[in-house]
């Protein structure tokens, strides 16, 4: 690698027309020390991109391209993959062999156990040696390992807003495992830009509800993680909601204390310290609660919590930007930790409000 400061880093996205593939050239655009040297897609492949997003017509003068991974490995250092699930697993090990630092934003290097993947995203794998050497990329809990990965399977939106909530309690044993309910609710852009009929204005606008009740696709990727924190198998139960607005994340968590003498005041000063070196995580006040908008085009997780010694449970609630810290943010998050430059690098930490 030429030294990073006399020399941009060459990357490239693949799926790059998608919402998280344009949160992604944004993001890059006005980072100093990239260059984007490839846009691929499929369906979109020949259109000029700034036709698929004209308010970047001035800034982005190039065409998406047809996905060839011996172009790609010619051009880029680094290469994002916002695909859907079951491409980046077709894609990553020739990219790896050819040299190339790889972030996946789809689920398919999430996963240790390729079992699981397979059980929950009915796709067949062949490239366990590859998953072996993917690095989970939520920086928070993970930091030390992404610096030194090359394959970084990014978290979904939901899994990376529950596991902030989550971890502290988790790590140090304050939180009956079998006790977690987590509820969360998303705006509409979680659901991609391919036209659905559920994310319709007319049948999304003044209305909530939940969908993927006790069987949604992140559940196995967040018990995953709380395993791994509690040092024993945890299951979670999870229920996601749809809200009407364009994006964000809100999760509510609820678990039974360990110690039922724990006050709110103590688990803000736990939580400070377990995040003391995460820029990005913002502990509230107490009686201060999140919002999503606070998070809004931002890197910035919001945390606020509560102690009910009524019925001796934490609430915590913690909310993001699923398109920034939930996806594309948290990517370039994992880059700025692989390529050893500050961890903020590129990236917002001040929403517009209102």
């Amino acid at each position: 690698m030429s030294d990073s400061s006399t020399k941009k880093v060459s990357v490239g996205i693949v799926g790059a027309s998608g919402y998280g593939g344009v949160q992604l050239v944004r993001l890059l655009l006005t980072h100093p020390q990239v260059e984007i040297t490839y846009l691929g897609g499929e369906s979109s492949a020949g259109k000029e991109y700034g036709d698929l997003y004209p308010h970047l017509h001035h800034k982005v003068k190039r065409k998406i391209e047809p996905i060839d991974l011996d172009t790609i490995a010619s051009r880029c250092e680094v290469v994002f993959l916002g695909l859907p699930n079951g491409l980046a697993c077709k894609m990553a090990p020739t990219l790896l062999e050819k040299g190339c630092k790889v972030l996946d934003l789809s689920a398919d290097y999430r996963f240790k156990d390729l079992e699981t993947y397979t059980t929950w995203y009915n796709v067949e794998r062949d490239d366990g040696e590859t998953a072996s050497k993917a690095v989970y990329g939520l920086p928070e809990l993970y930091r030390e390992q992404i610096k030194n990965g090359v394959l970084i399977g990014c978290p979904g939106c939901y899994p990376t807003a529950s596991l902030l909530a989550l971890a502290p309690l988790l790590k140090q044993g304050l939180v009956v495992p079998e006790s977690i309910i987590i509820d969360a609710k998303s705006g509409t852009s979680g659901g991609g830009r391919q036209p659905k009929i559920h994310l319709l204005l007319a049948e999304a606008d003044n209305s909530l509800g939940a969908y993927g009740v006790a069987k949604h696709r992140h559940t196995p990727e967040i018990e995953q993680v709380c395993s791994d924190l509690a040092r024993r198998e945890v299951k979670i139960q999870f229920t996601p909601h749809l809200v009407p607005m364009p994006r964000g994340i809100l999760a509510t968590v609820y678990g039974t204390l360990t110690d039922p003498g724990l006050v709110t005041d103590d688990l803000i000063t736990i939580y400070r310290a377990f995040y003391r070196n995460s820029v990005f995580v913002n502990i509230l006040d107490r009686g201060v609660y999140p919002q999503t908008k606070w998070a809004c085009n931002t890197n910035v997780a919001y945390i606020g919590l509560e102690v009910d010694p009524r019925t001796g449970r934490i609430i915590v609630m913690s909310a993001i930007d699923n398109l920034i810290k939930g996806q594309a943010g948290q990517a370039v998050q994992c880059f700025n930790l692989m390529m050893g430059w500050p961890e903020e690098l590129g990236l917002p930490t001040l929403a517009f409000y209102p």
